[in-house]
């Protein structure tokens, strides 16, 4: 036995001959997976939620922090708790779209993610980055997002590799006001 999980088969009654799999459900990945929320087109108004999250209440769209530019969101379908990622208000796909009051906001909001997550979470270290395009990851390459995932020795185990699952232990919602409450002014 290992942290209340057991080797004995799992009896599954009539899904199948029962294995030595523990399963960890995440239905949650499967809006992710069909693809709710995604964009329709890439205009601003083809139901871009970047476009829609600044008029939602900071609870409701996950809303960390607001700049004058640019906003701090958390990933509705993080890598790790407390994944941020920085978005500029206006509509753009591509980094060298951005003004200078943008790109200059955005690169604050960075250093201030990095600090209210070092704060609130004791986050070790970072990656920081931009998938620019469809081809490049992009999950929403019609709107420009930089992300801010925190990261800690050892968050890094078998579950992502073996079962392709990351467990994370905190509601996003509980997250969002933790690192609010963090976030320099």
């Amino acid at each position: 036995m290992l942290n209340g999980m057991t080797s004995e088969p799992e009896q599954r009654g009539g899904a199948g001959g029962p294995d030595a799999f523990q399963r960890l459900w995440t239905p949650h990945r499967m809006a992710y997976i069909q693809g709710e929320n995604k964009p329709t087109g890439p205009g601003a108004g083809d139901g871009c939620p970047f476009c829609v999250i600044p008029s939602k209440s900071d609870e409701d769209g996950l809303v960390v922090a607001r700049g004058e530019r640019a906003y701090a969101v958390l990933n509705l379908y993080p890598y790790n708790s407390g994944h941020l990622m920085l978005v500029p208000y206006r509509h753009v796909a591509d980094y060298t779209e951005l003004d200078e009051g943008e790109t200059a906001e955005v690169a604050l909001l960075t250093k201030q993610a990095m600090a209210a997550l070092r704060s609130a979470s004791g986050a070790q270290g970072f990656n920081i980055g931009m998938n620019q395009g469809d081809v490049a990851g992009a999950g929403i390459a019609a709107h420009l997002h930089q992300h801010v995932v925190p990261r800690w020795g050892g968050d890094v185990n078998f579950m992502p590799v073996v079962g392709n699952t990351k467990v994370l232990p905190q509601l996003l919602a509980d997250t969002r006001k933790i690192l609010a409450e963090a976030w320099p002014s």
